[in-house]
């Protein structure tokens, strides 16, 4: 709970403060630079997951992953309070380390709670779905707040208090998980490995921070953005390639990697949707939607920032019923890729809703609303359940390492949410929307004609 208000805490503003004049307190980017700024942001969140799995299977175990991880994130947090250029780009830096050890991880260990058939697993994660998404439901309208009301830099100090808080609990409340998350399996050649690495990282920071300093070179968000683009799909041809070909494994097992890429893709398409709630929806809300509508004596001016609560009060009203749905289905329950065509054609009726009112500047605020409850049932349909499908799929010894696979489809998609955010004021709104929406409703509909295939790539595994 506590992570997740750090980081959506964070989210809410973050774009917002990029694109705020100066004389307003905010960095005066434009949204092009912002979006870039955004989408490598988020996307790099989620592509740190994959080596913050491999830490955790190899290194630390993913309890002190976790633990690591948290504390990171609330020094980073505190760094984005600091009134500095210098001290903005080390935040993020550091959130983006300190969520990529935690994010897998702590969902791995959900998973090592429930036996591989136990029917009660996907209720859990929709379980554990709803109490994270307790505290992204609360973290938009207090650091919202703050920041748009009195200082921006408030808003991200209120994160990272939200996370050491975080850090207590969860460091007094370990003894309650058991032996989940202990323990790793990591051999002296991990760790020389893993040194290796990160001396190499580190001294390739120097090295771009050198040119940077002298002037050699000239960096710009945006360069820097093309250039993550092009390493993140070299990343995930490399890393199927990889796991496609990779010896030692059973035939089941194999089969099972295909239907993983599937849900890869599918994942990846759904993300680079809904993740523009905090870049595209968000400058949306701030420029073309009327939010005088919904002042009110009980909060004052409703802010842009608020609306991004509206997801996580829809997660927390509608993923228990979803939770009793799975399991009172019981044998008739929808099998994985069923449910992630119906995110995906969730996600696209979103943003069908918005296409009419795209050219205005001063929409309903009740516009967004549908859009977030729309997307809020696609993401019932699709995140908790690629959450559990991942623990089913993956064989034990790859648990941690394909959860970050999981989380780098989220990469992808926050990448192209972000590269979508950076055309807010050049490309016509309509004509954004619109292939936003038909490229996930294909997506969807290809998935249903993929379900026999995939039931016998997912070895019986529904």
């Amino acid at each position: 709970m506590w992570e997740r208000f750090s980081y959506y805490g964070m989210r809410a503003i973050l774009i917002l403060f990029m694109t705020a004049t100066v004389a307003n307190g905010g960095l005066g980017f434009p949204t092009s630079r912002a979006g870039a700024i955004y989408g490598l942001t988020t996307s790099l969140v989620f592509l740190l997951s994959l080596p913050g799995g491999w830490i955790a299977d190899r290194i630390t175990g993913q309890r002190r992953a976790v633990l690591y991880g948290g504390i990171i994130i609330a020094l980073g947090n505190y760094s984005l309070a600091i009134p500095s250029l210098t001290a903005f780009y080390s935040g993020l830096a550091l959130i983006v380390l300190g969520t990529g050890l935690l994010k897998p991880n702590i969902s791995t260990i959900v998973g090592q709670l429930y036996t591989e058939n136990d029917v009660r697993r996907d209720a859990g994660f929709s379980i554990f779905y709803m109490g994270i998404n307790v505290g992204a439901m609360i973290a938009p309208l207090v650091c919202g707040y703050l920041g748009e009301n009195i200082n921006w830099h408030y808003g991200f100090l209120a994160a990272g208090v939200g996370m050491t808080g975080g850090v207590i609990q969860y460091a007094l409340g370990g003894k309650f998980l058991g032996v989940a998350g202990q323990t790793s399996s990591g051999t002296a050649q991990d760790f020389r490995i893993f040194r290796r690495t990160l001396i190499g990282v580190i001294a390739a920071i120097l090295v771009a921070a050198g040119l940077a300093l002298s002037g050699a070179v000239r960096f710009s968000a945006e360069k820097i953005s093309d250039g993550f683009g092009f390493f993140l799909a070299l990343v995930c041809i490399a890393f199927f390639v990889w796991l496609l070909t990779a010896k030692g494994y059973t035939p089941v097992e194999k089969r099972r990697f295909w239907a993983i890429l599937v849900l890869f893709i599918a994942s990846a398409a759904f993300w680079a949707a809904y993740e523009q709630a905090g870049s595209t929806l968000n400058l949306f809300a701030e420029r073309n939607t009327n939010l005088h509508a919904w002042d009110a004596p009980l909060w004052g001016l409703f802010r842009a920032s608020y609306f991004q609560s509206f997801n996580s009060v829809f997660l927390v009203i509608l993923a228990p019923v979803f939770a009793w749905l799975w399991v009172k289905l019981g044998p008739r329950d929808p099998s994985i890729t069923f449910k992630f065509s119906g995110g995906l054609i969730f996600v696209a009726l979103g943003f069908a809703v918005l296409i009419p009112v795209a050219g205005s500047t001063n929409a309903s605020p009740w516009w967004l609303t549908v859009v977030y409850f729309l997307h809020t049932v696609g993401e019932l349909m699709l995140s908790p359940v690629g959450l559990s499908a991942i623990t089913k799929l993956a064989p034990m010894r790859l648990a941690s390492l394909l959860m970050g696979v999981w989380f780098l489809s989220i990469s992808v998609g926050d990448y192209l949410s972000g590269q979508a955010a950076s055309l807010y004021e050049t490309f016509p709104l309509a004509e954004l929307f619109t292939i936003v929406a038909v490229f996930c409703a294909v997506i969807g509909l290809v998935l249903l004609f993929l379900l026999p295939p995939m039931k016998r790539l997912t070895g019986g595994i529904n």
